[in-house]
């Protein structure tokens, strides 16, 4: 009986790696995403606390005009951080996005040559089948023909 062999083998193996890369991909790209979100959270912590300072400063009514001077480029950097940051972030769930979709390809491909790949054993499986039942069928057709024969001899 012969083995059964899947013609597209290399192809399942190769998706299969396909996915698992794919798979890295898109957990990297959501940890890079989660990080830059922590990352503009402290970004908003510090503007929130320079805020509060200056607040605390003014109330004092003692302020110069260099401390007002500092403040403003404080918040203007910060600003500018938090913008920045909020780009990258866009730029991240853009790519996350697109390493979600390889993935789902991927994934789709793989599940349609593995499909391929029990509907073909299936075949194999009921050819087989049909097969070994030719065989006994042969079989039971010489055993009747011998016991035709030998009740003829006697």
């Amino acid at each position: 009986m012969k083995k059964f062999r899947f013609q597209l083998e290399t192809l399942l193996k190769v998706t299969r790696m396909k996915k698992d890369e794919a798979e890295v991909r898109f957990a990297e790209a959501s940890r890079l995403l989660e990080e830059q979100k922590k990352q503009l959270t402290l970004l908003l912590q510090e503007m929130q606390q320079g805020q509060r300072d200056y607040e605390n400063l003014t109330q004092a009514k003692h302020i110069t005009v260099g401390t007002l001077m500092t403040y403003n480029s404080f918040f203007a950097w910060k600003r500018d951080q938090i913008e920045m940051q909020q780009q990258a972030i866009l730029q991240s769930r853009q790519n996350k996005q697109q390493s979600l979709r390889e993935l789902m390809q991927v994934m789709n491909k793989l599940k349609s040559i593995e499909q391929l790949k029990e509907k073909r054993l299936r075949q194999y499986k009921e050819e087989m089948l049909q097969d070994e039942q030719k065989l006994l069928d042969e079989i039971g057709i010489q055993l009747y023909m011998r016991g035709m024969k030998q009740g003829e001899q006697i």
